[in-house]
């Protein structure tokens, strides 16, 4: 039976096609075991193929990287923003904290702010 849901990261409509998942439009998308086991540790139900596709590049981006520590180790537009004199962590500076906070953060990664959807 196929469902309309959203994708649980950017919100766009999707169909899911949970009664037969070999037939869903999502395995259409190729990604990394790195980035299945990523995605099994967070808490997205559903992706759309554009935010599956935009992962696996985070993932293959993180790897073998450290997470800057200071602030003179971070790049304005890679590990954060400025917006009203505050720092804003980028998604790919949440991938590289290698764990979710649970505090809702606005570029989180892990699904934690979406999670009743």
């Amino acid at each position: 039976m196929s469902e309309n849901r959203v994708c649980t990261h950017c919100k766009v409509a999707i169909v899911c096609n949970t009664d037969d998942i070999k037939q869903c439009d999502c395995t259409k998308v190729s990604i990394s075991n790195d980035t299945r086991v990523f995605l099994a540790g967070s808490f997205h139900k559903c992706l759309c193929n554009d935010c599956l596709t935009k992962f696996d590049q985070m993932i293959h981006t993180c790897k073998g990287k450290e997470l800057p520590k200071r602030r003179s180790e971070m790049e304005e537009g890679v590990h954060y923003y400025m917006e009203n004199e505050y720092f804003v962590f980028t998604e790919l500076y949440h991938m590289m904290k290698g764990q979710c906070c649970q505090n809702g953060c606005r570029h989180c990664v892990y699904g934690f702010k979406n999670r009743y959807l």
